[in-house]
């Protein structure tokens, strides 16, 4: 098996994958992943796509991911390894197409309009 590479967005985060063949072991720009996403929710989603389609320990991932949060970033590498998957095996898009492993997320924030304080904030208002 070659190298698989695929890129997944999530708000303002890019996440690129590259799966090969291996052990198990996944690494996020240069470090280990429980260094680099150091909670247990965000390594859960990272490694929830490989749960689900029971690959735990039969693929390496190197993974570079820029821009926007640590969550965004979580996503956005769940979303392109679960892109890597599908395109390693077909049978495991009909598992994760219902979990929504294979959805962009749309919701990106809304712009600052002029005139107003944020996006939908107003300045105060002064009746006298």
């Amino acid at each position: 098996m070659e190298v698989i590479h695929k890129i997944g967005r999530r708000k303002t985060a890019v996440a690129r994958v590259y799966v090969s063949q291996g052990n198990g072991s996944i690494t996020v720009n240069k470090k280990d992943l429980a260094e680099y996403f150091p909670t247990a929710t965000l390594q859960y989603k990272v490694k929830q796509p490989f749960t689900l389609t029971e690959n735990e320990n039969n693929y390496d991932v190197s993974v570079n991911v820029f821009g926007g949060g640590i969550t965004g970033q979580a996503e956005a590498v769940r979303l392109a390894l679960s892109r890597a998957l599908c395109e390693i095996d077909e049978e495991h898009r009909a598992t994760l197409k219902p979990e929504g492993l294979l959805t962009r997320d749309p919701r990106m924030v809304e712009r600052k309009k002029y005139g107003q304080k944020k996006a939908r904030k107003k300045f105060q208002f002064s009746k006298r």
